[in-house]
Protein backbone atom coordinates (compact mmCIF):
# COMPACT_ATOMS: atom_id res chain seq x y z
CA UNK A 1 0.00 0.00 0.00
CA UNK A 2 1.40 3.38 -1.05
CA UNK A 3 2.21 5.76 1.81
CA UNK A 4 3.23 8.81 -0.21
CA UNK A 5 0.72 11.04 1.58
CA UNK A 6 2.22 10.17 4.95
CA UNK A 7 5.59 11.23 3.58
CA UNK A 8 4.01 14.48 2.36
CA UNK A 9 2.61 15.11 5.84
CA UNK A 10 6.06 14.62 7.37
CA UNK A 11 7.52 16.95 4.75
CA UNK A 12 5.02 19.73 5.51
CA UNK A 13 5.83 19.51 9.22
CA UNK A 14 9.50 20.21 8.62
CA UNK A 15 10.96 23.60 9.66
CA UNK A 16 10.99 24.62 5.98
CA UNK A 17 7.24 25.22 6.19
CA UNK A 18 4.87 27.21 8.40
CA UNK A 19 1.20 26.62 9.25
CA UNK A 20 -0.60 29.97 9.25
CA UNK A 21 -4.16 30.47 10.49
CA UNK A 22 -6.09 32.76 8.12
CA UNK A 23 -9.34 32.91 10.15
CA UNK A 24 -10.31 35.38 12.86
CA UNK A 25 -11.44 33.92 16.21
CA UNK A 26 -15.15 34.41 16.83
CA UNK A 27 -17.39 35.08 19.81
CA UNK A 28 -20.87 36.54 20.32
CA UNK A 29 -19.48 40.10 20.15
CA UNK A 30 -17.63 39.62 16.84
CA UNK A 31 -18.65 42.16 14.17
CA UNK A 32 -20.95 41.37 11.27
CA UNK A 33 -22.72 43.30 8.53
CA UNK A 34 -25.11 45.99 9.82
CA UNK A 35 -27.94 44.53 7.73
CA UNK A 36 -27.99 41.39 9.89
CA UNK A 37 -30.84 41.69 12.46
CA UNK A 38 -29.92 42.04 16.11
CA UNK A 39 -29.89 38.73 17.95
CA UNK A 40 -28.66 36.74 14.95
CA UNK A 41 -25.40 35.87 16.70
CA UNK A 42 -25.36 33.72 19.81
CA UNK A 43 -22.38 31.46 20.36
CA UNK A 44 -21.70 28.96 23.17
CA UNK A 45 -25.24 28.91 24.59
CA UNK A 46 -25.35 26.02 27.07
CA UNK A 47 -28.31 23.69 26.44
CA UNK A 48 -27.06 20.63 28.37
CA UNK A 49 -24.93 21.37 31.40
CA UNK A 50 -22.57 19.56 33.70
CA UNK A 51 -24.34 17.74 36.53
CA UNK A 52 -27.21 16.41 34.40
CA UNK A 53 -28.03 12.93 35.68
CA UNK A 54 -28.66 11.68 32.13
CA UNK A 55 -24.99 12.14 31.12
CA UNK A 56 -22.06 14.08 32.56
CA UNK A 57 -21.14 16.35 29.62
CA UNK A 58 -21.56 19.83 28.17
CA UNK A 59 -23.51 20.69 24.97
CA UNK A 60 -23.78 24.16 23.46
CA UNK A 61 -25.61 25.68 20.50
CA UNK A 62 -24.25 28.16 17.97
CA UNK A 63 -26.35 30.68 16.04
CA UNK A 64 -24.80 32.89 13.39
CA UNK A 65 -25.43 34.19 9.85
CA UNK A 66 -23.66 32.41 7.00
CA UNK A 67 -21.63 35.53 6.27
CA UNK A 68 -19.97 35.80 9.71
CA UNK A 69 -16.31 36.33 10.47
CA UNK A 70 -13.90 34.74 8.03
CA UNK A 71 -16.40 33.11 5.70
CA UNK A 72 -16.90 31.58 2.29
CA UNK A 73 -19.52 32.83 -0.17
CA UNK A 74 -21.25 30.39 -2.50
CA UNK A 75 -22.80 31.61 -5.78
CA UNK A 76 -26.36 31.48 -4.39
CA UNK A 77 -25.43 34.31 -2.01
CA UNK A 78 -25.97 36.77 -4.90
CA UNK A 79 -27.35 34.65 -7.73
CA UNK A 80 -30.89 33.28 -7.24
CA UNK A 81 -30.27 30.16 -9.31
CA UNK A 82 -26.63 29.90 -8.33
CA UNK A 83 -25.05 26.86 -6.69
CA UNK A 84 -25.22 26.53 -2.92
CA UNK A 85 -22.91 24.77 -0.48
CA UNK A 86 -23.80 21.13 -1.26
CA UNK A 87 -22.44 21.56 -4.81
CA UNK A 88 -18.93 22.11 -3.48
CA UNK A 89 -16.88 19.33 -1.89
CA UNK A 90 -13.43 18.57 -0.45
CA UNK A 91 -11.65 19.34 -3.74
CA UNK A 92 -12.91 22.90 -3.38
CA UNK A 93 -11.13 23.20 -0.04
CA UNK A 94 -7.49 23.11 -1.26
CA UNK A 95 -5.77 25.55 -3.65
CA UNK A 96 -2.39 26.88 -4.75
CA UNK A 97 -2.27 30.29 -3.05
CA UNK A 98 -1.16 33.56 -4.64
CA UNK A 99 -0.99 36.60 -2.35
CA UNK A 100 -1.02 39.95 -4.13
CA UNK A 101 0.30 42.67 -1.82
CA UNK A 102 -1.13 46.18 -2.31
CA UNK A 103 -0.37 47.51 1.18
CA UNK A 104 1.83 50.33 -0.17
CA UNK A 105 -0.98 51.57 -2.41
CA UNK A 106 -3.51 51.32 0.44
CA UNK A 107 -1.34 53.46 2.73
CA UNK A 108 -1.66 56.25 0.15
CA UNK A 109 -5.31 55.62 -0.70
CA UNK A 110 -7.58 53.67 1.68
CA UNK A 111 -10.11 53.27 -1.15
CA UNK A 112 -7.57 51.72 -3.49
CA UNK A 113 -8.84 49.10 -5.95
CA UNK A 114 -6.29 46.59 -7.21
CA UNK A 115 -5.55 46.96 -10.93
CA UNK A 116 -4.61 44.60 -13.72
CA UNK A 117 -1.22 46.28 -13.72
CA UNK A 118 -0.80 45.30 -10.05
CA UNK A 119 -1.56 41.67 -10.91
CA UNK A 120 0.86 41.72 -13.84
CA UNK A 121 3.55 43.22 -11.61
CA UNK A 122 2.99 40.33 -9.21
CA UNK A 123 3.36 37.83 -12.06
CA UNK A 124 6.53 39.51 -13.30
CA UNK A 125 8.12 38.95 -9.89
CA UNK A 126 6.64 35.60 -8.85
CA UNK A 127 5.49 33.92 -12.05
CA UNK A 128 2.19 33.30 -13.78
CA UNK A 129 -0.87 32.65 -11.62
CA UNK A 130 -1.47 28.90 -12.01
CA UNK A 131 -4.73 27.30 -13.13
CA UNK A 132 -7.07 26.69 -10.22
CA UNK A 133 -5.33 29.17 -7.95
CA UNK A 134 -6.81 31.02 -4.99
CA UNK A 135 -5.81 34.67 -5.41
CA UNK A 136 -5.81 36.60 -2.15
CA UNK A 137 -5.56 40.37 -1.88
CA UNK A 138 -3.31 41.52 0.94
CA UNK A 139 -4.17 44.96 2.31
CA UNK A 140 -3.38 44.45 6.05
CA UNK A 141 -6.96 45.64 6.63
CA UNK A 142 -7.47 42.64 8.92
CA UNK A 143 -5.41 44.41 11.60
CA UNK A 144 -8.50 46.58 12.23
CA UNK A 145 -10.45 43.53 13.51
CA UNK A 146 -12.70 43.47 15.54
CA UNK A 147 -13.58 47.19 15.37
CA UNK A 148 -16.51 47.35 12.94
CA UNK A 149 -16.20 51.10 12.33
CA UNK A 150 -12.52 50.73 11.44
CA UNK A 151 -13.19 47.70 9.26
CA UNK A 152 -15.84 49.71 7.42
CA UNK A 153 -13.62 52.79 7.26
CA UNK A 154 -16.42 55.00 8.52
CA UNK A 155 -15.61 58.67 7.86
CA UNK A 156 -17.06 61.74 9.57
CA UNK A 157 -19.63 62.02 6.79
CA UNK A 158 -20.77 58.44 7.46
CA UNK A 159 -19.31 57.01 4.26
CA UNK A 160 -17.49 53.68 4.08
CA UNK A 161 -13.87 53.71 2.95
CA UNK A 162 -11.86 50.54 2.39
CA UNK A 163 -9.78 48.94 -0.36
CA UNK A 164 -10.68 45.96 -2.50
CA UNK A 165 -10.94 44.45 -5.93
CA UNK A 166 -11.70 46.12 -9.22
CA UNK A 167 -13.83 44.38 -11.83
CA UNK A 168 -10.97 44.53 -14.34
CA UNK A 169 -8.58 42.74 -11.96
CA UNK A 170 -11.13 40.01 -11.24
CA UNK A 171 -11.79 39.51 -14.95
CA UNK A 172 -8.04 39.16 -15.47
CA UNK A 173 -7.53 36.43 -12.83
CA UNK A 174 -10.64 34.50 -13.90
CA UNK A 175 -10.75 34.98 -17.67
CA UNK A 176 -7.02 35.27 -18.45
CA UNK A 177 -5.59 33.07 -15.70
CA UNK A 178 -8.39 30.60 -14.85
CA UNK A 179 -8.26 31.16 -11.09
CA UNK A 180 -10.66 29.05 -9.01
CA UNK A 181 -11.38 31.47 -6.16
CA UNK A 182 -10.41 34.79 -4.63
CA UNK A 183 -10.19 36.25 -1.16
CA UNK A 184 -9.53 39.43 0.78
CA UNK A 185 -9.24 40.87 4.29
CA UNK A 186 -12.06 43.38 3.95
CA UNK A 187 -15.78 42.87 4.59
CA UNK A 188 -16.65 43.12 0.89
CA UNK A 189 -15.09 42.24 -2.45
CA UNK A 190 -15.49 45.68 -4.01
CA UNK A 191 -13.41 48.68 -3.05
CA UNK A 192 -15.90 50.95 -1.27
CA UNK A 193 -15.77 53.84 -3.74
CA UNK A 194 -16.44 51.48 -6.66
CA UNK A 195 -19.39 49.98 -4.80
CA UNK A 196 -20.77 53.44 -4.06
CA UNK A 197 -20.40 54.50 -7.69
CA UNK A 198 -22.10 51.33 -8.98
CA UNK A 199 -24.81 51.30 -6.33
CA UNK A 200 -24.10 47.58 -6.00
CA UNK A 201 -21.38 45.10 -5.11
CA UNK A 202 -20.68 44.56 -8.80
CA UNK A 203 -17.35 42.79 -8.24
CA UNK A 204 -18.83 40.28 -5.80
CA UNK A 205 -21.77 39.72 -8.13
CA UNK A 206 -19.36 39.04 -11.00
CA UNK A 207 -17.42 36.41 -9.01
CA UNK A 208 -20.52 34.56 -7.86
CA UNK A 209 -22.25 34.77 -11.24
CA UNK A 210 -19.25 32.96 -12.72
CA UNK A 211 -19.87 30.14 -10.25
CA UNK A 212 -16.65 30.88 -8.39
CA UNK A 213 -16.01 30.94 -4.64
CA UNK A 214 -14.58 33.66 -2.45
CA UNK A 215 -13.45 33.94 1.15
CA UNK A 216 -13.92 37.25 2.93
CA UNK A 217 -12.40 38.71 6.11
CA UNK A 218 -9.15 36.75 5.89
CA UNK A 219 -6.26 37.54 8.23
CA UNK A 220 -2.49 36.95 8.59
CA UNK A 221 -1.78 37.26 4.87
CA UNK A 222 1.32 39.22 5.90
CA UNK A 223 2.68 35.93 7.30
CA UNK A 224 2.30 34.03 4.01
CA UNK A 225 4.78 33.94 1.12
CA UNK A 226 3.44 35.65 -2.03
CA UNK A 227 3.82 32.41 -4.02
CA UNK A 228 4.34 28.73 -3.30
CA UNK A 229 1.85 28.18 -0.47
CA UNK A 230 -1.22 25.98 -0.27
CA UNK A 231 -4.52 27.29 1.10
CA UNK A 232 -6.96 25.00 2.93
CA UNK A 233 -10.50 26.07 3.82
CA UNK A 234 -13.02 23.82 5.58
CA UNK A 235 -16.68 24.42 6.41
CA UNK A 236 -19.53 22.31 7.84
CA UNK A 237 -21.47 20.13 5.38
CA UNK A 238 -24.67 22.17 5.73
CA UNK A 239 -26.88 21.84 2.65
CA UNK A 240 -28.36 24.82 0.78
CA UNK A 241 -26.07 27.34 2.52
CA UNK A 242 -25.27 30.63 0.76
CA UNK A 243 -22.29 31.17 2.99
CA UNK A 244 -20.54 29.65 5.98
CA UNK A 245 -17.79 30.61 8.43
CA UNK A 246 -14.58 28.81 7.48
CA UNK A 247 -11.39 27.73 9.19
CA UNK A 248 -8.86 28.70 6.58
CA UNK A 249 -5.11 28.18 6.85
CA UNK A 250 -2.07 28.26 4.62
CA UNK A 251 1.09 26.20 4.49
CA UNK A 252 3.76 28.43 2.96
CA UNK A 253 7.47 27.83 2.64
CA UNK A 254 9.58 29.73 5.16
CA UNK A 255 11.01 32.79 3.41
Amino acid sequence: MAKNLWSLYKELNKPEYKWVDLSHPLNSKSPCWSGIPAGSVELNKVVFDWGNPMLECLIETYKFPGQFGTHIDFPKHFIKKGKSSEKFGPKNMVYPLCVVDITKQVKKDKNYAVTVEDIKAYEKEYGRIPDGAFVALRTDWSKKWPDMNKLSGIAKDGSENFPGWSLEALKYIYEERNAAANGHETLDTDASKLAAAAGDLACERYVLKKGKLQIEVLCNLDKVAPAGALLFAAWPAVEKATGMPVRAFAIPPVE
